[in-house]
């Protein structure tokens, strides 16, 4: 008869073990709250009572991730931005000169992010709801530095450096009460608008993009003539003017910068939050801009650096105004609470033969504040009948009855002549100056002196437009 062998006994006992510690047997609660272990009893090379009872604990292994969710919210705004890249590298000399040139001035850099900061986020999300690339939301770097009162020599306004034939035609508001092309958030929606057209155009977001600088009639062109000659097409090969020529690997040098984090610290950049900045709320009534500033609690420039449209001290009825998303409360209590008037502003129309002076002394106001108030500069006549923002309190009639559109019909006073020294004879007449067209709106149409580039300082003093350089955007199609 033979001897019954423990072994079979004790490679149960281990099997046991084993599926309890890999998850695959179930057990007791009590069972579930102590450590899984193996007996060294079953470990070969184990002998005597005090090695039976030593223990070994296993662990589960951490499971291993098999993909990154790019679409974990982060509360860094360049992390959800890089997330976002889409557009194919350019990688040439001119991507290269830009990229060292920028990260030679570094300080440069923080103060675009600065200017940024009220903007970012909300460019951000208006183009991943459109579903386009994030690079896009770097564009205004490029053309305007993030200065939302920007302005070129070839006239165009604001962060995203529109054109008003441009502006006019993706609906950006040109009145004597306020221009949109520096409207941030109109602006962005056409900006946005322009750039997915001239992508449907081309399919291609490079040639989108020297569509948006040179127009889409100009970049047409110089494909066809490279099709006609059996060129390629992209935009490396298409003759283009210099601006357009260097427009794309500026982009793209800014996109080698932020989307490496590495580099970004060492250039001592900082952070955005990944929050929405601002809110926005109609206007019940005619209010002035200072008095919306103090309502929400936030000094005036900053207040014009969120409502950078307005030509007037005063906005109009029904007006956006972009808030602080912080401070949105705190405006609205204290307008409910406000008992007076919103506006120290009232409409007034001339008399016949009457002069700006005059308008000036009877309403208490020194003529250059009545002058940048009304957005009209230098010696001008006003035929009868114009309607001009005055201080109000002295009889002027309600605000609204300037409308839409003030009418303010002016033409430049003649410069006197100059003396006749005595014994020279008479003075030589100089030549008459060229009398500019005036709408009926009042909005001067001189080409070298835009009303829109006029603001209001009597009152609110918001910035007025700063000149770049370069020709901006240049959408001359």
């Amino acid at each position: 008869m033979h001897e019954r062998k423990p072994f079979p006994r004790v490679a149960r006992q281990a099997a046991i073990l084993l599926a309890m510690a890999s998850g695959t047997m179930a057990v007791g609660a009590d069972e579930a709250r102590a450590p899984l272990t193996l007996v060294s009893m079953l470990v070969p090379g184990t002998r005597g009572p005090a090695a039976a009872l030593s223990v070994e604990e296993v662990r589960q292994a951490p499971a291993v991730a098999r993909s990154v969710d790019l679409t974990a919210p982060t509360d860094n705004l360049w992390d959800r931005i890089r997330h976002g890249f889409a557009m194919t590298d350019l990688e040439d000399n001119l991507t290269l000169h830009y990229q060292q040139w920028y990260q030679n001035r570094p300080d440069a850099l923080r103060r675009m992010i600065e200017r940024s900061r009220p903007y970012l986020h909300h460019i951000v999300e208006e183009i991943e709801a459109r579903g386009m690339p994030t690079e896009l939301a770097l564009l205004p770097m490029v053309e305007s530095s993030f200065n939302p009162m920007a302005y070129s020599r070839a006239h165009a306004s604001g962060l995203w450096q529109f054109i008003p034939a441009t502006g006019k035609r993706f609906n950006l508001e040109q009145s004597w009460w306020q221009d949109q092309r520096r409207d941030i958030v109109a602006s962005t929606g056409a900006a946005l608008e322009y750039l997915h057209t001239v992508y449907d155009m081309h399919g291609d977001w490079h040639l989108a993009l020297a569509s948006y600088n040179w127009g889409e009639g100009a970049v047409k062109r110089a494909i066809e003539k490279n099709e006609a000659k059996g060129l390629p097409t992209d935009y490396a090969s298409l003759n283009m003017p210099t601006e357009t020529r260097h427009y794309v690997p500026k982009l793209q040098a800014l996109k080698n910068i932020f989307s490496n984090p590495s580099l970004m610290a060492s250039l001592g950049l900082p952070e955005v939050m990944n929050r929405p900045y601002f809110a926005t709320v109609p206007a019940p009534r005619p209010m002035d801009v200072k008095t919306a500033a103090r309502l929400a609690d936030m000094p005036v420039d900053q207040f014009v650096a969120l409502n950078p449209a307005h030509n007037r001290p005063v906005m109009k009825a029904e007006t956006p105004v972009v808030i602080p998303a912080e401070k949105m409360s705190t405006f609205q209590s204290n307008l409910q609470r406000h008992a007076a008037p919103l506006t120290e502003w009232e409409a007034y129309s001339t008399r016949q033969g009457e002069r700006i002076e005059d308008v000036s002394a009877r309403f208490g106001i020194a003529l250059p504040d009545l002058l940048r108030a009304n957005g009209l500069q230098g010696r001008v006549r006003l035929a009868a009948g114009s309607t001009l923002l005055v201080p109000a309190g002295r009889g002027a009639g309600d605000i609204d009855a300037l409308g839409d559109d003030a009418r303010i019909i002016a033409v430049p006073e003649p410069e006197p002549r100059a003396p006749v020294a005595k014994g020279k004879g008479r003075a030589e007449k100089p030549a008459k100056a060229a009398t500019p067209q005036v709408a009926a709106t009042g909005v001067r149409k001189d080409a070298a002196r835009p009303a829109a580039k006029t603001t209001a300082k009597a009152a609110a003093k918001p910035a007025a437009e700063t000149r770049v350089a370069r020709s901006g955007n240049g959408r001359r199609g």
